[in-house]
């Protein structure tokens, strides 16, 4: 059985329990040594195999699955944050399907989750915004072109960008041009959220890049735009207002 496991941001003790008991009895784990602590390798067992998947290719990674299922091992993929974002977990699991080789997924936190609790910032604030959207600037990996940032960036929700922060540049390019934020609209940057080299740099969405640049942050860190990072001018939740009635309890003064 290979077993898909979301790591979490990066401190080791915001890996779920479950995701924890399968590294605990793994007898070979494949991690992605580009982004995920290897503190957390110290769950697995003596004499567990580890292969570091930042140094392999998909049919390497295949070949060590097939390998350790041939000897009737645990396999624990192990990825960054959650995997179903920027996984690239699909094609591995098409391919075990084609080898007849078993699988189930455990969640993670994503880095997006971890980067909005270091900053002690909400993405959905009544009144200021009701969606995130979570996307990367093209560089090496394309993006389909009814997803370019600057389109995106029109919206004017909250924004999660992941694997561009050595492209500062063209992120604040992109995100201006769309017409909804301003240089004055706020913004972050989150370098390794959750680690214990967490650094956070608020500045302007006109100043983005010169911030990073200052910081320097070229990696490993997720830019966060959207008047949510203000955190002002929001309304109050209708859902524990006294004057608004749920399914559990009843209004207790008039709006």
């Amino acid at each position: 059985m290979i077993h898909f496991v979301g790591a979490g941001p990066g401190a080791p003790d915001l890996i779920t329990q479950r995701g924890a008991a399968l590294l605990q009895r793994a007898g070979c784990v494949i991690y992605a040594g580009s982004l995920v602590n290897p503190a957390l390798l110290g769950l697995a067992p003596e004499g567990c195999r580890i292969y570091n998947s930042a140094e392999m290719s998909l049919p390497e990674v295949l070949q060590a699955m097939q390998q350790a299922e041939g000897d009737g091992l645990e396999t624990v993929r192990l990825h960054t944050g959650d995997q179903s974002i920027y996984g690239a977990v699909r094609e591995q699991m098409d391919a075990l399907d084609s080898l007849g080789i078993e699988w189930d997924d455990t969640p993670g936190v994503s880095s997006f989750c971890g980067a909005a609790a270091a900053l002690g910032a909400e993405y959905t604030l009544p009144g200021i915004s009701q969606t995130v959207i979570i996307t990367r600037l093209a560089g090496r990996t394309p993006v389909p072109e009814r997803e370019a940032l600057q389109k995106l960036a029109a919206h004017g929700a909250s924004m999660a960008i992941f694997l561009s922060s050595g492209m500062l540049p063209g992120v604040q390019q992109a995100l201006l041009a769309g017409g909804a934020y301003t240089a004055d609209t706020p913004a972050a940057l989150v370098y390794k959220a959750t680690w214990p080299e967490e650094k956070i740099v608020h500045c302007r969405l006109g100043e983005l890049a010169q911030a990073g640049s200052r910081a320097g942050i070229s990696r490993t860190a997720l830019v966060l735009a959207g008047d949510f990072l203000a955190g002002t001018g929001y309304e109050k939740s209708c859902l524990y207002s006294p004057s608004f009635t749920t399914g559990y309890r009843q209004a207790s003064q008039e709006a």
